[in-house]
Order: structure tokens, then C-alpha cells, then sequence
């Protein structure tokens, strides 16, 4: 059956989003591989190991990088790119950590299901309730109509103060399903140590994603060293209101901007109001930041992360229901955009447990 676009499986009427077509979350089969060694959050890296990128494979990806790099920080060049232009841009899910058996948000939001069900007793008798507690994928994904009835009860209604709080909490618990680590250690040390090489050359380092501001922001500075206000993403509708003599920003049930697809060059022209010249990104999501990003003058680098490791993370591309990598695989050949192999070209996954 085909999937229709990513843009039409955006769950809109709900506190974050919720991608779906004619998706059953009973295929999305972990590998049955044995998990790595467990890994724990990123240690900073020395000065050294940013210049090399130390977990990068010295192939034609990091080279291509590391060339970009040179060509428009090197001053008296014609490829020379002041700072204030240099504008790097990176999706996240399945770009800056993994995404896989579902992405980490659509975890998150059924938890909040299952975490609400106390104040809603009717839910009891919900058919969707009941297969979501006995952990029925397929049955979860039945009713649409009614899982957006439930998502929308338990993430709408509180302040951006509470639900910040909420999410912070959840991520201090949730473990993944196979890896069994915090989801913020399940972060890829190469696009770290690429992060990091990037700042330390002068570029300003945004994520650009299909996930809620709302979901990102708590933690995007802590982990990746990209502050809240560097974070682009879908965005739920929020109103101003005094509750107790208080001014808040209470959350309502909708979507006021989707930023997937081609949404997402919109999102980089009305909050950076720059064209970047490097763009990172793993799906077809991502396709139109690619293109938009490639589509400027002067030097401009466009990458794609493929995941194909089955044994370390995960290896899937044009069939898969979460960062589905088809048409944008196909151009990187015929538009020049680097495709780095997770299996070849990084010698590490995640960042290392332990000092």
C-alpha cells in the first residue's frame, strides 16, 4: 500500500505531533540484534578531538566536510563565507539521535495517555485505552480518531511551564525498548564531535525538525549545545492568559505550524531569515531543506545520514514507516549531496559509557 505524503500524516489537534499512514506500529520490529554496550550521555570534547572528528571514518564523507569547512572559513579565498552567513541547519530525529522502533515523541505522548488515565476514568471503556495498556500496536492504530481524542486530552490544557516540566521528568525515566538507555544517551557521537567542529570554525548551529518546539527545547542546549532559541521545529498553538494572578502561556489543542517538508524552509526563513549553507538531515523530510539550502549561491554542502547498521543502531531506508529515506537517497546522486554510511563511516554510534 502506498504511504502518502509526511506532510498529511501530521496528527494536527494535539498537543505534539503524531506521524502516521496507514501505519501499523506492530511492523516496526526491532532488529533482533544484541544492543552494544550500554552508552551514557555526551562528555565534552577537548579542542583536539573536535578538529578531528575522532568517531568519523576518514572517508570521503568526513573529508567532504572537513574540505567545506576549510574552504569557507579561509580568509582572502573566493569560497570565503563571513560568520554571521555561516549557517549550519540539522534535523533531529534519526539525524542527531535515533528514531527507531517509533520516533521518541510518539513514545512521550502515548506515555502521557497512559500517565492522564487517572483523571479519566471514562477511558476505562475506551477501546483504544485498553489496547494502549495492553501494549496492542495494531489496535492502538485502529481508530485514529480516537487516539487524537486521547493525545490531545493528556497534552493540551497546561501551562508551557507544566508541560515543560513534564517533559523533562519523562526523560529522566523512559528508557529505550531495546537499548534500554535514557532516549538523551541514544545521541550520535559523531554528529556531536560535527557539531562542536562547526562552532569552533564560527557557525551557528540550528535544529530544524518535524518534532514540537515543546518536546525539543528542554533539553536541546544540555545535550547538543544548541539553545532553545536555536531550535525551529512544529509549534502548538498557545494562548496568553493570568491563572491565580500569574501570566502564563497555556497549550491548546492544535498545531499552529508544521515544520516538515516544505515547511521546513519556511520555518528557516521566518526564525534564522538566513538561507544556510550546510544542511544535515536522514529522510525524505528533509528533502526540501536539503534542496533549499543547495539552491543559494556560493559554497553550499548538503548531507545525508543513512542508517544501515543493523547491529549498532538500526538499518532501514525507502520502506520504513519512521525517516523513510526514498526520493532523497535517489537525488543525493544526481544533485551532488554526501551520503554518509552509519555502517562505514562512523566508528562509533553512540557516545561511550563510562570515563
Amino acid at each position: 500500500m502506498r504511504q502518502p505524503p509526511l506532510s498529511q500524516r501530521l496528527l494536527a489537534g494535539v498537543g505534539t505531533i503524531l506521524l502516521f499512514a496507514g501505519l501499523s506500529l506492530s511492523g516496526c520490529t526491532v532488529p533482533a540484534t544484541p544492543a552494544t554496550s550500554p552508552q551514557q550521555a555526551p562528555a565534552a570534547t577537548s579542542p583536539t578531538a573536535v578538529q578531528a572528528l575522532p568517531s568519523w571514518r576518514d572517508g570521503a564523507a568526513r573529508q567532504a566536510l572537513i574540505k567545506f569547512v576549510a574552504d569557507v572559513t579561509t580568509p582572502g579565498t573566493s569560497s570565503y563565507v563571513p560568520p554571521e552567513a555561516r549557517i549550519a541547519v540539522f534535523d533531529n530525529d534519526g539525524t542527531l539521535w535515533s528514531e527507531q522502533p517509533m520516533y521518541f515523541q510518539i513514545a512521550f505522548l502515548l506515555d502521557q495517555v497512559k500517565a492522564a488515565a487517572s483523571k479519566h476514568p471514562e477511558w476505562r471503556s475506551n477501546p483504544t485505552y485498553k489496547a494502549l495498556i495492553a501494549n496492542d500496536m495494531a489496535g492502538v492504530m485502529r481508530d485514529q480518531k480516537a487516539l487524537l481524542a486521547l493525545i490531545a486530552a493528556a497534552n493540551s490544557g497546561m501551562t508551557v511551564d507544566e508541560y515543560d516540566r513534564t517533559i523533562r521528568d519523562w526523560l529522566a525515566t523512559a528508557r529505550h525498548p531495546k537499548f534500554n538507555r535514557p532516549y538523551t544517551e541514544l545521541v550520535f557521537q559523531p554528529q556531536l564531535e560535527l557539531l562542536s567542529y562547526l562552532r569552533a570554525n564560527g557557525f551557528k548551529t540550528y535544529i530544524v525538525s518535524g518534532g514540537t518546539i515543546d518536546f525539543m527545547r528542554p533539553w536541546s542546549q544540555a545535550v547538543y549545545g544548541i539553545p532553545p532559541e536555536q531550535v525551529i521545529g512544529s509549534s502548538q498553538a498557545v494562548r496568553y492568559t493570568v491563572q491565580d494572578g500569574k501570566p502564563v502561556l497555556l497549550r491548546e489543542p492544535k498545531l499552529d505550524f508544521i515544520d516538515d517538508g516544505p515547511g521546513k524552509p519556511v520555518g528557516i526563513y521566518r526564525h534564522i531569515g538566513r538561507r544556510p549553507i550546510l544542511a544535515v538531515g536522514n529522510s525524505d523530510g528533509d528533502f526540501q531543506m536539503l534542496e533549499y539550502t543547495m539552491g543559494g549561491d556560493g559554497p553550499r554542502l548538503g548531507v545525508l545520514i543513512h542508517h544501515d547498521d543493523a547491529e549498532r543502531e538500526f538499518a532501514y531506508d525507502r520502506a520504513s514507516h519512521f525517516g523513510k529515506l526514498d526520493k532523497a537517497l535517489d537525488a543525493a546522486r544526481d544533485k551532488g549531496w554526501s551520503v554518509v554510511s552509519m555502517k562505514q563511516d562512523w566508528q562509533q554510534i553512540y557516545p561511550t559509557l563510562g570515563r
